[in-house]
């Protein structure tokens, strides 16, 4: 494959950055955090209520603004579904911070990303192609994620399964602090605000806002937190539940796996 181990730092700079599109800020269940308290049992029903229609709802149209530190700005649009294993196609596009600056130096700053139930597909510019023979997507295989970063690697792949919007909702039912801040209007919708801490990785908390229609289905999401290099920021909106999700799996001959890209790197 021609230039490719000049390229394998931006490779991998592109992976955590696409996949902050909807999971950014969000801590797996059972992480470390404060001594949790138990909220009022009117919010407890509430947010409850909100998990299981949600859920059931099984897809939506999503965008999202992710900020993070000086290091990356992006916006994010398209579907998804959670009914089985995440499936769904954003249009991931970088508007800031130094991955912006990495992705223009590979010739595009916006993005297909395809979430399939074994991989991750990320689609690049032409100019990446030219360096990849040809090659617009690149595979992110679930499984490699741990081999090639042991537990964080781990973490990041079950995060990637695990964004759907109703985890968010289930998050905040594990705040110390949850409460109901007052009713408010999101794009014309009628809903219910919630606010609360949530334990993080280590002693970092962040903090979970979610806004609630009538239908008790999660119509807004604020998270906020604080990582290695620096505050994030993430807001997301969601509506069209139910709407129709199809995602096709990218031609193999216009593929490469990050394990092929990364070579013998992987495993090291």
């Amino acid at each position: 494959m021609t230039s490719t181990r000049a390229h394998r730092p931006a490779l991998w700079t592109a992976l955590p950055a696409a996949l902050t599109a909807l999971a950014a800020c969000t801590a797996p269940d059972g992480s470390a955090g404060p001594e949790r308290t138990a909220p009022a049992p009117a919010v407890t029903a509430a947010l409850r209520q909100a998990e299981r229609s949600t859920d059931r709802a099984a897809s939506s149209y999503v965008e999202s603004t992710t900020t993070l530190g000086s290091s990356l700005s992006m916006t994010a649009h398209g579907t998804l579904a959670w009914r089985g294993p995440l499936t769904g196609t954003l249009r991931i596009r970088y508007t800031g911070g130094s991955t912006a600056d990495t992705m223009r130096r590979l010739g595009t700053t916006s993005m297909e990303a395809r979430y399939l139930p074994d991989a991750y597909y990320a689609r690049m510019g032409e100019a990446f192609a030219g360096r990849t023979d040809g090659r617009h997507w690149i595979r992110y295989a679930y499984d490699d994620l741990e081999r090639l970063a042991g537990s964080s690697g781990a973490d990041l792949a079950d995060r990637m399964r695990d964004t759907a919007p109703h985890t968010s909702v289930k998050r905040l039912l594990a705040s110390s602090d949850v409460r109901r801040v007052g009713e408010e209007t999101v794009r014309g919708t009628r809903t219910t605000h919630y606010s609360g801490t949530v334990p993080g990785e280590g002693a970092d908390a962040q903090t979970v806002e979610i806004w609630v229609d009538e239908r008790h289905l999660l119509v807004k999401k604020v998270e906020k937190g604080r990582t290695a290099t620096g505050a994030l920021t993430q807001t997301a909106f969601y509506r069209d539940y139910g709407v129709a999700v199809k995602v096709g799996r990218p031609p193999a001959g216009d593929t490469a796996d990050l394990e092929e890209l990364l070579g013998s790197e992987v495993g090291n």
